[in-house]
Order: C-alpha cells, then sequence, then structure tokens
C-alpha cells in the first residue's frame, strides 16, 4: 500500500509476460510479436511494462513519440524500438542517436531522414506505413509502389518493414478487414513488381491477432491484450487473458446520514433512509469518469457498493449496505477483484460511455503504480 495517498493502482507484471506468451502462441512460430507500451505502457508504466513483455517473447517494442522511445533507451532496454506514426523532422538527431525505428509517410521526411543519416556515414532504417482504408495516416495504397521505389535508391535510407493498421478487426468476420487486407496486398505484390522488397510485413493489431490468423504476416503488434484487456467480446470467446491492472483506495471516511440528506455537488442524490455513506479519495482526475456519477459500484468488505452523488475531481462517495461493517482505511476496489467477486474494467468502460483502453490510460495519469 501506498503511504502517500489512500488511492493505487496495482500492476501485475508476471499477467503481462503470460499475456504476450499466450497471444504469441497465436501466430506460427517465427511470427515476431511487438509490444505496444505506447502511453505510458496503457497507464501501467512502459518500461515495466516493455521488461515484462520481453520476458514473456516479445521482439521488439511500439511507440507513439520520440519521447517514449527515449524514455525506453534511458531505462537501459535496447530491444528494437519503432515509432509507430510519423515525427517531425527535428527529432530525427534523436532517432538516429537513440536507435528508434522511424515509420515513414511522407516523402519530405523520408528525405530528410536520409540525409542525416547519410551525414553520419550510416543507414536509417524505417518502415513504410500504407493507408489501406482507415484514412488516418499513410501512403495510399495505390501509391505505395511508386513512394517505395522512389525512395529504394536514396543514400542514407533503408526499408526494414511495411505495415497497415486495421480499422474493425475487433468484429469477427468483418468484411472491411477483407477489404484492407486486400488492399494491402495488392499495394505489397506491386511493391514486389517494382523491385522493392517490402521487408517485415505486419498489419495485426490485438483483435487481429486473435481473431484473423490470415493478417499475421511476419509480425503482429499487440497492444491493449498484453494487459489483460479485451479489445471486444469476439476476442473473449477466443483467448484468456489476464488483467494486469487492478485500481484500489482506502476509504478516508465513513459516516452515518440522516433520510432526507443529500451527497456531493447538486445534491443529485438523497437518502431514502438513515445510510452509511464511504469517502473513497479519487475521482474523475485519476480516471474515474464524472459521467459514471450513480452508475458504477465498488467493491467494499467483499460487497457490491453503489457510488452515490457525483463523482468528484479527487473523491467519490458510496453507500455501504447494511451487511457490511465499514470503517477507516477499509480497502475498496474501483477495478479488479475482492473476495469472490471482480469488477472488470471492461464493465466500467461501458457503463462509462467509452472503451477499456482509455480508462486504462486515465488511471495511469496521477494514481501511484505498485508492482508484483
Amino acid at each position: 500500500m501506498t503511504t502517500m495517498r489512500w488511492a493505487w493502482a496495482e500492476i501485475d507484471t508476471a499477467a503481462i509476460s503470460k499475456n504476450v506468451a499466450n497471444l504469441k502462441a497465436l501466430t506460427h512460430p517465427g511470427t515476431r510479436f511487438m509490444a505496444v507500451v505506447k502511453a505510458d505502457g496503457y497507464g501501467h508504466g512502459a518500461v515495466r511494462v516493455a521488461r515484462a513483455a520481453l520476458s514473456g517473447g516479445a521482439d521488439c517494442l511500439g511507440v507513439a513519440t520520440v519521447a517514449e522511445g527515449v524514455e525506453l533507451r534511458e531505462a537501459g532496454i535496447s530491444a528494437p524500438v519503432q515509432l509507430l506514426s510519423e515525427p517531425p523532422e527535428a527529432s530525427i538527431p534523436t532517432l538516429l542517436e537513440r536507435d528508434i525505428v522511424s515509420t515513414v509517410t511522407t516523402r519530405e521526411f523520408a528525405v530528410a531522414l536520409g540525409k542525416w543519416a547519410a551525414a553520419r556515414g550510416t543507414e536509417a532504417p524505417y518502415h513504410l506505413k500504407i493507408d489501406s482504408g482507415m484514412n488516418r495516416i499513410g501512403v495510399r495504397a495505390e501509391d505505395a509502389a511508386a513512394f517505395s521505389r522512389n525512395l529504394a535508391d536514396f543514400p542514407g535510407l533503408r526499408l526494414e518493414g511495411t505495415f497497415t493498421h486495421l480499422a474493425t478487426a475487433d468484429v469477427a468476420g468483418d468484411w472491411e478487414v477483407t477489404r484492407q487486407l486486400q488492399r494491402f496486398e495488392a499495394a505489397l505484390s506491386e511493391m514486389r513488381t517494382e523491385g522493392v522488397n517490402a521487408g517485415i510485413v505486419h498489419a495485426a493489431n490485438s483483435p487481429a491477432t486473435v481473431l484473423y490468423p490470415e493478417a499475421h504476416y511476419d509480425m503482429v503488434r499487440c497492444g491493449i491484450a498484453i494487459y489483460g484487456l479485451h479489445p471486444s467480446q469476439a476476442t473473449e470467446r477466443v483467448i484468456g487473458l489476464a488483467p494486469a491492472m487492478s485500481v484500489k483506495t482506502r476509504a478516508t471516511l465513513v459516516k452515518r446520514i440522516g433520510m432526507g440528506e443529500s451527497v456531493s455537488y447538486g445534491f443529485t442524490w438523497t437518502a431514502s433512509a438513515p445510510t452509511v455513506v464511504a469517502t473513497l479519495p479519487l475521482g474523475y482526475a485519476d480516471g474515474v469518469h464524472r459521467v459514471l456519477s450513480g452508475r458504477m459500484e465498488v467493491l467494499l468488505g467483499g460487497k457490491r457498493c453503489q457510488q452515490i452523488g457525483r463523482v468528484c475531481m479527487d473523491q467519490l462517495m458510496v453507500e455501504v449496505p447494511r451487511d457490511v461493517s465499514a470503517m477507516r482505511g477499509d480497502e475498496a476496489v474501483i477495478v479488479g477483484a475482492q473476495g469472490a467477486d471482480r469488477i472488470r474494467m471492461e464493465t466500467l468502460a461501458e457503463k462509462a460511455g467509452t472503451i477499456n483502453y482509455e480508462l486504462a490510460c486515465a488511471f495511469g495519469m496521477r494514481l501511484e503504480r505498485l508492482y508484483r
């Protein structure tokens, strides 16, 4: 338990290693595995997650920003690190110095990357991102062959890999996945016709790794699943994952209020009878979305307790059931298990009208993390 605050997140690194091993077992032998540790490891702590993922069999790591890659290098992690989007040209010296492989989506950046590398007497490996229909980033599929051919002889550059991203892979049997893969494969075929070696080919994110083996190619990229969180209900039917994050707190105040007394901002909840209320010291600044006010439950004394009143920035209140004897300092669980019951991140996300990805990242922003 943290000594600075009665609210914290517990991270089970062994669960992360196990999830990586189980996900990797879905692929053919020799298929590479990228563990995506962007957004501070989806709120779990990038450095600790990276080490756990590598221990579980990951071959390389994926990040979203140059700073995230630098953090891994400064922690002494030497495994390959790939930046999953193209950064500003001003970051190129750092990429080369820190041995971070960049994504390329524009000729302007590619030319600058090659010039910097050539000036240093080296080659910069890069991965070409192909837009197969998501229309976010990437070279359009029909332009990929000409784009890569034009860069093939440019000094200082080496095409290490080619990839795309699937927009609807969390839906089993979705036609849009098939269409994206068809566009991607057509682009790869045209690249080969132009004499370009696409290198490491990859397309599968977490749901595609589980649901679409045809998308595995040379490497899969798993993010949310390595943390034991499912990208959709469809994947739950295929693979068991161990949640790595629990969010816990301790009651700072337990008191009895009378019938007709109200709780929290706006007095949106009023006691219909004498009620015991426990205050927990975490709120929407810690990732418990305000929209969850009155919609969520927490575990206290092994029982489910209804949250009451509006969730505050730093605190929330729960109604203590009559069969629970609560006191200051008692542990409550926001996400995770207590006794025989468990509150899942997915359940909480559904009630908040969002996805487990967002909640996990939000919980990691201010709560201290305890690793086991």
